[in-house]
């Protein structure tokens, strides 16, 4: 669960455009990363899940966010993620999300998950295409021009 001490990391994260870019294409400031950080813990009170803090085991350094979003006007329920630069590259979106989404299948009772991505955004659909997601259509999300993924339960 995100911490008060998780923030200074993630303002940084939240005021680097490249990061940003695909997130809505602009940075955040002070008040606008502290925020969003309390829209992100205020989900888990109101629907029961939300964005995890993803943190490194050994330093308990905050890496990124990753989870579950579906607030009024969103299309559905949607897995994301968002990485410090620095982690890019090392499989933990792949890993995370796959966790993520077995817990949506198995724990949440969810029939399907979508994950909303920027067209140009081809790292993000190369996690969503290694998670077994297929592209369903497009949509818009916040303004912003989106591809829907989505992948249905499994059957066993």
């Amino acid at each position: 669960m995100w911490r008060e001490d998780d923030f200074e990391q993630y303002a940084k994260f939240c005021a680097d455009p490249e990061i940003m870019r695909f997130l809505g294409g602009k940075t955040f400031n002070l008040t606008e990363s502290w925020r969003h950080m309390a829209y992100l813990i205020g989900h888990w009170q109101l629907q029961g899940y939300g964005h995890w803090a993803i943190e490194e085991k050994s330093s308990g350094r905050l890496l990124g966010r990753l989870g579950f979003l579906n607030p009024a006007g969103w299309p559905g329920f949607e897995l994301g993620w968002m990485l410090g630069k620095e982690f890019w590259g090392h499989g933990y979106a792949t890993e995370g999300a796959r966790c993520a989404l077995d817990y949506a299948f198995t724990e949440l009772d969810k029939d399907h998950v979508i994950s909303c991505i920027h067209r140009d955004n081809a790292p993000s659909i190369r996690v969503a295409e290694r998670l077994g997601e297929k592209l369903e259509g497009e949509g818009e999300l916040l303004g912003i021009e989106v591809l829907i993924y989505g992948v249905d339960r499994p059957f066993v």
